[in-house]
């Protein structure tokens, strides 16, 4: 058996005589005692957390048996580095202006001390004594495990884990409100003024009511004892919260369902996490009875839980990224070089074959436009990018989608024919915790300031569809279910994935009757690419030799350049998403001229075209346009963004008017000169100027450069 005295003595040695051995900005390696310094800083209250890690417990004495005893027995050996804390906190260095309600009741019961000594004068009353510990404390003690120990699937969780420390990864569910949990409850006594103190220990308590002390019971002979009432300013609150975590998807053995387990989170790791987050949680693995009519039905059952110490959260929103000086100073390098923008789609998904435009569409949609609130009424404009994908079977949507919520911080990945309506906006479902009616969010809500990649789409049903479109435009969820009337955020961009009405694209029929998806969603849509697969001998040559370069080697093809890995993608997006540029004035005719230029266009061929130009297209215009100087890192948007936004457009709505077309593509070359020669026409001059015929050879999807080549 353990001697918990000694043990108590290796704890008080660790945290006084620890030496911690840092580098500065310098690089110089500094001394310092860690653990003193944090006492301190708990003592002059500019600090709660005190974090104890194993692994500097075993490098202080490289006592693995010591460090073995407390993962085994956590429970014990935390009360036990509380009490030891509890001993030598130094005195604070600081002067306290205001003083909260424990500092009140210090005051208090030392002057009662102090007067009940006067009277007594042979009686020794020790503070400590008189007030529990746990009321006494001002920070939270956690144990946090070595940095060598490996997250558990939660079905390798077994029940010889019980009391030990352990670590778990999975993604968050579901997430309660954050509730008062009492930790210390403070009764006075209504007759002879006693002040009574009963630690809680576990989820439900029996208040004492009925005062005890031989006092009350001598001066009341005869009658009732006083009442006892407590006294909620006086008694110790701390945050609570409970979440429950589901294994991932790898962890999931073929034909079983995901388990989930629940967490207990308190004090400061509450709000740490919130549904959708793929976390690392550490923290104690304990039983608990169950309570009410359940403990009726599962007898000597037990359920389980885990009592957090510590949470990690894998991929952070971008608002949330830290970046380092060293990785600024690279996305400031790699801004500035040639064609950021070019290699940063093609490092997407590299071993997808093609598809450049569309992969330069998806990087604009993780960067998305700027969110511009009127100062006015508060009207809203959206800055995120929606995108749909429509094609032919085997063109790589699924997995373009897959890759992107890889990617993606949030990024919520979902089927349209295993997706309802309740399960993409939000369903009422009971609290397990407080039994009342609670919203749970569905896809859209997680994808909250994210992407959500819907697969199939075109497989939805019509009613659950429908439930998108006020998502698309309105960024919000409106709810009126089971007396909660209330709206939710989805903040998110929507990427679409679907297959035209007949499986395959035919040519014979309109593109209207090919989508088979209502106007007024297809208008939401800032750009939608159809993707068909033609056989053409050259390009069918390359995506072979690409495919099984894949398959025989593991990797994609070498480029001309260093492939991003995803890590600097989301560094450089969240660096470019601190970016709000704005659209300068002498701007604004350049591009009410190309949507005028795109309106006159689409009325000349109206004739089954297949898409929309209104004046959402103009507002996606200067969100694509955002984007493009966001790409940059340049706060003003300049021509070329505009050009890159029309270009992009203009390529989303040829694949649509150029999927009728059977004969062979028009050589740009060749399309620029016919540009030209119209417009000289039209214009009925010979000599044109350079600056007008530019615009129009952009808006038709060529670029600068193949203009210099065709003159």
């Amino acid at each position: 058996m353990a001697d918990y005295q000694d043990e108590a003595e290796k704890c008080e040695r660790f945290l006084q005589e620890f030496v911690s051995l840092d580098r500065n900005e310098e690089g110089d390696v500094m001394s310092s005692m860690k653990y003193v310094d944090m006492l301190q800083a708990v003592a002059n209250r500019t600090r709660i957390t005190f974090d104890i890690s194993l692994d500097d417990v075993y490098a202080h004495d490289k006592d693995e048996a010591f460090v073995r005893k407390i993962e085994n027995n956590t429970s014990r050996y935390t009360r036990m580095f509380c009490s030891v804390v509890d001993k030598i906190i130094p005195l604070p260095e600081v002067t306290f202006e205001d003083d909260d309600v424990r500092d009140v009741l210090l005051d208090h019961r030392m002057r009662q001390n102090a007067q009940r000594q006067a009277q007594d004068p042979g009686s020794s009353i020790r503070l400590n004594d008189a007030f529990p510990r746990e009321l006494l404390r001002r920070y939270e003690l956690h144990i946090l495990p070595r940095a060598s120990t490996k997250a558990l699937p939660l079905r390798a969780i077994k029940a010889t884990h019980i009391g030990h420390l352990v670590v778990v990864r999975g993604i968050i569910i579901r997430v309660t409100q954050v509730k008062p949990h009492l930790v210390v409850a403070t009764y006075t006594c209504d007759e002879c003024g006693l002040e009574l103190f009963q630690e809680v220990t576990a989820r439900q308590f029996t208040p004492v009511n009925v005062c005890p002390s031989k006092t009350c019971s001598a001066s009341q002979a005869g009658k009732a004892r006083g009442k006892l009432n407590m006294q909620n300013r006086g008694s110790k609150f701390t945050k609570f919260q409970e979440v429950r975590i589901q294994e991932l998807t790898e962890h999931v053995p073929i034909g079983h369902i995901p388990r989930s387990m629940k967490v207990y989170l308190r004090g400061e790791l509450t709000r740490q996490c919130t549904a959708g987050d793929v976390v690392t949680i550490a923290g104690l693995f304990l039983p608990t009875p169950f309570t009410g009519y359940q403990a009726v039905r599962a007898g000597l059952i037990a359920d389980t839980y885990i009592e957090a110490m510590s949470v990690h959260q894998h991929k952070k929103s971008y608002a949330d990224y830290v970046l380092t000086p060293e990785l600024v100073g690279r996305v400031q390098r790699e801004a500035q070089s040639r064609d950021i923008y070019g290699r940063l789609a093609r490092s997407l998904a590299p071993e997808i074959f093609g598809h450049t435009d569309v992969k330069k569409s998806l990087l604009m949609q993780m960067v998305g436009g700027v969110t511009r609130t009127m100062p006015g009424d508060g009207m809203k404009i959206r800055g995120d990018i929606n995108i749909c994908l429509m094609g032919d079977p085997g063109v790589a949507k699924s997995q373009l989608l897959k890759h992107i919520c890889t990617v993606a911080p949030r990024g919520i990945y979902t089927s349209g024919k295993g997706s309802s309506g309740v399960g993409l906006t939000a369903a009422v479902l009971k609290d397990p915790v407080t039994s009342e009616f609670v919203l749970e969010g569905g896809a859209l809500v997680l994808a909250d300031m994210g992407i959500c990649c819907i697969d199939e789409f075109d497989k939805m049903e019509e009613a659950d569809r429908t439930s998108i479109h006020e998502v698309m435009e309105q960024q919000t969820i409106s709810i009126a279910k089971a007396g909660i009337t209330t709206t939710l955020n989805a903040r998110t961009s929507i990427l679409a994935a679907a297959n035209p009405a007949y499986g395959r694209y035919n040519p014979n029929k309109s593109p209207f009757e090919n989508f088979n998806l209502p106007a007024s969603l297809l208008s939401r849509f800032d750009l939608m690419f159809l993707i068909i697969d033609r056989p053409d001998m050259e390009s069918d040559r390359m995506l072979a030799e690409h495919v099984t370069y894949v398959h025989q080697h593991g990797k994609h093809p070498t480029l001309d350049f260093d492939v991003f890995d995803p890590e600097f993608i989301r560094s450089y997006i969240a660096q470019a998403r601190r970016v709000e540029p704005h659209v300068p004035e002498e701007l604004t005719d350049y591009i009410v001229n190309a949507y005028v230029s795109m309106r006159g266009e689409e009325n000349q061929n109206s004739a089954d075209t297949g898409t929309y130009t209104t004046a959402r297209t103009l507002l996606g215009l200067l969100r694509l346009a955002q984007a493009s100087a966001r790409m940059r890192l340049n706060g003003v948007v300049a021509q070329e963004d505009v050009d890159e936004a029309m270009r992009l457009m203009h390529m989303s709505k040829a694949s649509i008017q150029n999927s009728r077309r059977t004969t062979a593509p028009v050589d740009p070359i060749s399309d620029i000169y016919s540009t030209i020669r119209d417009f000289s026409a039209a214009s009925g001059n010979v000599t044109i100027q350079y600056s007008d015929i530019l615009p129009r050879v952009l808006a038709k999807g060529r670029t600068q450069q193949q203009l210099n080549e065709c003159l």
